[in-house]
């Protein structure tokens, strides 16, 4: 385990990584979207080919990576991005984006040949 992985551990808050990395942000932003950036961040590093880098290098891809993920939320917001699969919902059946399809078997009450 490298010294920066160490450190990254003991960070709580999306406030906390960005403050070690010394990225400007505006706290509104932070505020809104504060999970969908590290969700990012985490899709991104999941990509990445990070394992084998030393400190330094750690430290400029991961710092690279937040930036990229925070920015994203300043140009774009979290319904456009669709970072979480509730974003999703609706698109792949052609249904109108944030639309649920809900089966007709699954509502609760009276079943539908019943009530006729």
């Amino acid at each position: 385990m490298t010294g920066l992985l160490d450190r990254l551990r003991s960070l709580d808050t999306a406030e906390d990584l960005l403050d070690h990395f010394a990225i400007p942000y505006d706290q509104r932003i932070v505020d809104v979207n504060r999970l969908h950036i590290l969700q990012r961040l985490h899709d991104r590093l999941r990509e990445a080919d990070v394992g084998a880098l030393d400190d330094g290098r750690l430290h400029l891809v991961f710092s690279d990576l937040l930036a990229r993920a925070y920015r994203d939320f300043v140009t774009s917001d979290a319904r456009t991005e669709k970072v979480f699969r509730v974003f999703h919902r609706g698109t792949a059946a052609g249904l109108p984006e944030g639309a649920a399809v809900i089966p007709l078997d699954q509502i609760r009450g009276v079943p539908v040949a019943e009530r006729r």
